[in-house]
């Protein structure tokens, strides 16, 4: 089935509010009108709680813009699974949900989507970028419909191997540009919310490279991929939780994350042993397909929550 007939329709809400109205629900003015003194007064709380209201979505942009690093990968993983043989019904339902994912967040992203709390971007050069990620989007989603309507074969999934990256890549350079507009009220918790996103597309970039060695492609270059995507997880975990001057995370004090974390943990040491063994059998595979899941899905509750208190802190 092509993602055109089962894309489901959105409302893109684009808010205006002028400062006239906003002062007009504010206070009841006298008949003479607010001072020159209570006029600067009412638009800088007006300034304020305009500020605030943007230091929270912005939590939520980097959240979902990161997110679409993440799917970049997890169409990669989705799209090798079939050509392996592995479920390739269930897999190409799931692949056809992460693209339209993917459109509709990168639509809400320039355009805003009220309903995930998403506001229009404004700034030029995240604009530029934007338009990057949208060309290679275009190029790399025939590769999705293709693999939703026909067999693929080896050559299909080279291409594939290589034209995920750069979209990977621009991506990720938007995730930065979106961290950097947050401004210094969230100085703190922006990079947190980025690099724990980062996280979820680890997840599935190793699962990936795991399938490709398994699949025979550039055998030797994925595997010391896999070992460097490993090794980056490992390490951000662990910078989540205790701090990383160098990743600039912070550390983690509140309890509930850090029990998150734990789960996350969990789930990391049941798939690790996995992908650091050599065995690319089918039967490995198939284990990977399962174990990938759980590490993502807890990874993912890990972000929201640094984005609720991120919210919380701006």
């Amino acid at each position: 089935m092509r993602i055109l007939k089962c894309r489901r329709n959105f409302s893109f809400i684009v808010y205006s509010l002028s400062i006239i109205l906003m002062l007009g629900t504010s206070a009841p003015l006298r008949a003479a009108g607010p001072s020159p003194d209570e006029l600067a007064n009412m638009i800088d709380q007006m300034v304020k709680r305009k500020m605030a209201n943007l230091g929270k979505q912005m939590g939520v942009v980097i959240n979902l813009s990161g997110r679409q690093r993440m799917l970049t990968q997890k169409m990669s993983k989705e799209m090798l699974l079939i050509y392996l043989g592995v479920d390739p019904d269930q897999n190409r339902l799931s692949l056809g949900n992460s693209a339209i994912l993917f459109s509709d967040t990168l639509k809400g992203l320039v355009n805003g989507d009220a309903s995930v709390n998403l506001s229009k971007t404004t700034d030029p050069n995240i604009l530029e970028q934007m338009d990057r990620v949208s060309l290679l989007w275009k190029s790399f989603s025939r590769y999705v419909l293709a693999a939703l309507e026909a067999q693929i074969d080896k050559s299909f999934i080279e291409r594939v191997a290589e034209e995920n990256l750069p979209l990977l890549k621009e991506m990720n350079t938007a995730v930065y540009m979106y961290e950097k507009a947050a401004g210094a009220d969230l100085a703190r918790l922006a990079p947190v919310v980025n690099l724990s996103g980062r996280q979820r597309m680890l997840t599935q970039k190793m699962s990936k490279e795991f399938l490709l060695i398994a699949a025979g492609i550039s055998v030797p270059e994925n595997q010391a991929n896999l070992q460097k995507t490993v090794a980056l997880f490992d390490r951000t975990l662990k910078g989540l939780r205790d701090g990383d001057v160098a990743q600039r995370l912070p550390g983690t004090p509140e309890p509930d994350i850090r029990a998150q974390l734990d789960i996350v943990e969990q789930r990391w040491n049941d798939y690790r042993p996995l992908l650091e063994q050599q065995d690319y059998s089918i039967e490995q595979v198939r284990r990977a397909a399962e174990l990938n899941l759980p590490l993502l899905k807890e990874m993912n509750t890990a972000v929201k929550m640094y984005e609720v208190l991120s919210d919380s802190a701006s």
